[in-house]
């Protein structure tokens, strides 16, 4: 027995010393990676793909929404939604066509692994059940865009003002409103930001060629953020008559900022109102029953 623990202990050290030595082993000689470095790497050509591979499932659901009639109204607000979500228009049919997906796929699961196996399928519950998970379905994917336009909007408000200070900064500097646009853009602070993302689209389009006020417009038509059709309209002014563009976006950062903190007192009044239901139905219940619940023992032990 003594002999198999001191062979344990001797394995157990063997193993961990073995592990801490070999990260400080040299994997390859230095001499021969530094000259591997000087080297000219070997060119491997490049296989320029023009349209972009998509799965089965997304070509399968993207014919489905094709097929499905929509209305010239509802196809306008659609695009406009997924354009405000920071979503291609191109994704339309795909939108559609996972309505239309949502609405068969989640009855039919429902069928297969509840209603056949129980035999319950011609009750009035199931049918019931089976109508109620095709409206939902259908409206799942609009409730998932609507919630990612709403969260989207919101971020772009409350980035705003900050992309509007560093604005007036570089305009102040001397830079012009373009090349301010750009500086903006590439500030490692608002990589990934949604507002960030539209300014570079906006630039890029500028550089194309459109008219300022254009590009600028259609940021604002697909954004569909009322403050940002602010800004667009106090830059076309400005640049219309001439006023002071450094003047003109710090006014309008600092009227934002007061909107940002109207907003959050009025949320904050909100509170106590809000409040006032949990309190009602969950705290105090229980607190009534840890006062009056010792007096109330009492009580009946004193009138038995």
């Amino acid at each position: 027995m003594l002999i198999t623990i001191i062979c344990c202990i001797f394995l157990s050290v063997a193993l961990f010393s073995g592990l801490g030595l070999y990260s400080l082993l040299p994997k390859k000689d230095e001499v021969l990676e530094r000259l591997g470095k000087m080297l000219p790497e070997k060119a491997v050509p490049a296989t320029v793909t023009l349209t972009e591979v998509k799965p089965w499932w997304k070509i399968t659901i993207e014919n489905l929404g094709a097929q499905m009639p929509v209305a010239p109204r509802e196809h306008s607000k659609y695009t406009k939604m997924l354009e405000a979500a920071g979503l291609r228009s191109e994704s339309l049919y795909l939108f559609i066509g996972s309505k239309l997906a949502l609405a068969l796929i989640l009855p039919a699961l429902f069928v297969f692994f509840y209603a056949v196996p129980r035999g319950v399928l011609m009750e009035t519950q199931s049918l019931l059940y089976i109508t109620a998970l095709v409206i939902i379905g259908f409206l799942l994917p609009s409730v998932w865009l609507t919630y990612k336009v709403k969260n989207r909007k919101i971020e772009i408000f409350h980035t705003l003002p900050d992309i509007l200070d560093l604005l007036t900064v570089c305009v102040e500097a001397g830079l012009g409103i373009d090349a301010a646009l750009n500086r903006t853009c590439d500030t490692p602070q608002f990589e990934g930001n949604p507002l960030a993302e539209e300014l570079k689209t906006a630039a890029r389009q500028i550089r194309a060629g459109k008219p300022r006020s254009d590009a600028l417009n259609d940021m604002a038509e697909r954004t569909m953020v009322d403050d940002i059709e602010a800004f667009v309209t106090m830059l076309v002014q400005t640049e219309r008559f001439g006023t002071s563009l450094s003047l003109a976006l710090r006014v309008h950062s600092d009227s934002l900022r007061t909107k940002r903190r109207q907003i959050a007192e009025e949320k904050a009044a909100k509170t106590a109102v809000k409040i006032l239901f949990p309190l009602l139905f969950f705290i105090f219940p229980a607190l009534m029953i840890v006062l009056i619940g010792p007096a109330f023992f009492k009580l009946t032990d004193i009138f038995k």
